[in-house]
């Protein structure tokens, strides 16, 4: 069933901790003990964050022999954390191309939208993403569903609307019933989705300096923009919490699913999430300038907050052992592969 024979425990152990822990998690959110809901409000926010990781995984066919398997899971995984709005299929082909094209080849160009908006709109996501509120990746989601209704020719039947709408009354219909039942249960959820957006956006966000390049269809990257692997591991970075080997390191960056050891990642893409560690250390010497921990990374993430959202690049990183070394690096936004169709 498995791609790789060692993958029957670590893939069946987290797989069954990402479905598992979600009706527990509402299970614990409802509970009338303060620390229950607590303890269930991390259980919600790792299992949507693994859940947006496998998809991940499962995009790139490195958990199941089967690619129907794969696709299965991937759309499992989307309903979990709502991401469901967009197909599995046009998230994988999307993130196939970034690997291929080696850009961010995005669907809804944001910044361009942005400034032609009025300033009233404009200012109110740059007051939102100010105050820590992912504004960006909820109009990103909103893209998404109203995409079916917006654009002409392939994807735009009326079977993809009815879709898009079907979707929408299931899930609003499931948390009106989860209001009904406990109004607090759903205020902990929304904190929890807040929480797992900003995690993923924090880890897409300082992984490429990559151009941006706004494609709504299959129309190839302009042949003078695609970049050599040279290229791609100059302009990928991995913003891991450490390389140690230790379990606590392990444990740190397992929160999601060592999704930052990203060159490993790039320069094998099928390599399963449970491997990606050591193959990075046989990679890379301990100094590699690529690696950037978050550490390092939490100050530019908390200054550019705002800056980012309309800057004309990615910005750049320092040589090793600079001081401040990331604090130019204001990184991307917008970029999640759950938004990208």
């Amino acid at each position: 069933m498995y791609r790789h024979s060692d993958g029957m425990w670590p893939n069946t152990l987290a797989l069954a901790a990402t479905v598992l822990l979600y009706p527990l998690a509402w299970a614990l959110m409802m509970a009338e003990a303060l620390g229950l809901n607590v303890l269930g409000l991390a259980c919600m926010v790792l299992s949507l964050t693994w859940s947006a990781y496998f998809i991940h995984e499962f995009a790139h066919h490195s958990i199941f022999k089967s690619a129907a398997a794969n696709a299965r899971w991937g759309t499992l995984m989307s309903w979990l954390n709502g991401s469901c709005y967009a197909r599995f299929d046009d998230m994988r082909r999307k993130h196939m191309r970034h690997h291929v094209e080696r850009a961010d080849v995005i669907t809804f160009d944001l910044k361009a939208f942005l400034l032609q908006s009025p300033p009233w709109l404009r200012n109110t996501v740059l007051a939102l993403e100010w105050a820590y509120f992912p504004a960006v990746e909820f109009l990103m989601r909103g893209f998404v569903m109203a995409l079916p209704f917006r654009r002409s020719g392939k994807g735009a039947t009326s079977q993809a609307r009815l879709r898009i709408v079907g979707i929408a009354l299931v899930r609003m219909t499931a948390l009106a019933l989860v209001a009904w039942v406990s109004v607090k249960a759903l205020l902990l959820y929304v904190v929890a989705l807040l929480v797992f957006i900003t995690v993923l956006r924090f880890a897409d966000c300082f992984q490429h300096t990559y151009i941006a390049y706004p494609i709504l269809d299959d129309t190839p990257l302009p042949k003078e923009l695609v970049r050599d692997r040279q290229y791609e591991q100059a302009n990928t970075y991995s913003d891991v919490v450490s390389v140690g080997s230790g379990l606590g390191h392990g444990v740190l960056n397992m929160f999601w699913l060592n999704f930052g050891f990203h060159n490993a990642h790039h320069e094998s893409p099928t390599v399963p999430w449970y491997r990606l560690p050591t193959l990075h250390r046989q990679l890379y010497p301990a100094d590699y300038a690529q690696v950037i921990t978050v550490t390092e990374l939490l100050h530019s993430f908390h200054v550019n907050r705002v800056k980012r959202v309309l800057a004309d690049d990615y910005g750049e990183v320092a040589p090793v052992g600079a001081p401040g070394r990331a604090d130019r690096f204001l990184g991307a936004v917008g970029v999640s592969f759950l938004t990208a169709v």
